[in-house]
This record gives structure tokens, sequence and C-alpha cells, in this order.
């Protein structure tokens, strides 16, 4: 038992393959954050341009009033203000 424990304890064949394992995850850690971050901000900058493209959309309306025989009705209109931070790259 006691060369069983010196021979163990004596032992560096897997230090190698450790200390590589360490450094080796550590390099995908640091490639992950760097990747996810940037994945994350091409998102936000993708959703921009969807809320910014259904803003542009054209709201305005208006429908001419008709008349004729002795009977008629009024038109009907809507005009749309620009909204607040309405523009394109307000959101950071």
């Amino acid at each position: 038992m006691k060369t069983l424990c010196s021979s163990l304890l004596n032992d560096e064949a897997g230090f190698i393959v450790s200390a590589e394992l360490v450094l080796v995850s550590t390099i995908v850690v640091l490639g992950l954050i760097v990747g996810l971050s940037e994945l994350a901000l091409n998102i936000n900058n993708e959703l921009e341009d969807v809320g910014t493209a259904f803003n542009c959309i054209q709201q305005t309306y208006k429908v001419d009033g008709y008349e004729g025989h002795k009977g008629w009705t009024d038109g009907s209109r809507f005009y749309d203000s620009a909204d607040f931070c309405s523009g394109e790259f307000d959101v950071n």
C-alpha cells in the first residue's frame, strides 16, 4: 500500500494534459464571451432596424366624401404626427 501511495504521489503523467485542458478551456471561454457580446450587439441593431421600419410605415389616410341624388357623406381624415424618438438611430 505504501508503494502504491508513493507511486501515485510521484506520478505526473496527467499534469501536462490537465494544464493543456485548462489553457484550451480558458481560450474557448474567452472566445465565447467575445462572440456572444457581438451576437447581442448585432441582434439589438437588427431589432432597431425592424422598429425603424415599423415607424416609417405611412399611417395617414384620407377618404373623400361622396355626394349624389340628394345624399352626401363627409369624408374622413387622419394625419399621423411624428412620435418622440421616432427617427432612425434614436435608440442606443
